[in-house]
């Protein structure tokens, strides 16, 4: 058994006025207009005092710091250490992607990945390297087994946007192995046609000399 691995390298309600004599009502809608006034007032002034405060509370969410990524210490990160910190995440991403490309098509013959980490300027650990073992060893004296599981390691190897040169070791490998176990089953179907044709001729040949078996009567 061969084994090698595959590597890659986030409301104001409306009041209605009682019918009155003209002075009465006159007085009363007066001292009613005085009442709404004052009432009209305090809701302005109610109204004034919860524009400040919300403009106040505004005022103070703006000025808070915006949250950005930090150090283990929770000091603010550097530009640069930044950007290292956004090209460790891509590289991350990547590396799984191609991990897991290699184990989805793999099937059986794949095990799971194993990474290689560096801890970034914010204290995390992001996977920069990764390898996938896989079986692409030849299938002992079934050459049309060892046709199906190539290719499948062919597949395997070849998964992944961006081969490694081990991937591709690999697949060279696996595809030498499928032409000899490609020749070997021609070989076998070969050996077993010429097998039959022999048999076949034989049998021929009996019934023509009169060697075939006596029919026995019923």
């Amino acid at each position: 058994m061969d084994i090698s691995t595959l590597n890659a390298f986030s409301a104001y309600s409306s009041v209605g006025w009682p019918a009155s004599p003209m002075p009465l009502a006159r007085v009363e809608r007066h001292e009613a207009d005085g009442q709404r006034s004052k009432i009209d007032d305090k809701l302005a002034a109610k109204e004034a005092d919860v524009g400040s405060s919300e403009n106040t509370k505004e005022l103070e969410e703006s000025s808070e710091p915006t949250a950005g990524p930090t150090r283990p210490d929770g000091t603010p990160l550097a530009p640069e250490e930044i950007q290292q910190l956004e090209q460790l995440k891509q590289t991350d991403r990547e590396v799984r992607q191609h991990e897991m490309a290699h184990q989805t098509a793999g099937g059986p013959y794949t095990g799971g990945a194993s990474y290689e980490y560096e801890v970034g300027p914010d204290g995390k650990r992001y996977a920069v390297a990764g390898e996938v073992p896989i079986d692409y060893g030849p299938v002992p004296g079934d050459p049309h087994a060892t046709v199906e599981k190539m290719q499948t390691v062919i597949a395997a190897a070849m998964a992944p946007a961006d081969p490694s040169p081990k991937d591709l070791q690999v697949a060279a490998q696996a595809r030498q192995y499928l032409l000899e176990a490609k020749l070997e089953a021609a070989q076998q179907q070969s050996e077993m046609n010429q097998a039959r044709s022999e048999q076949a001729r034989s049998e021929q040949e009996r019934v023509t000399t009169g060697d075939a078996p006596p029919v026995q009567a019923a």
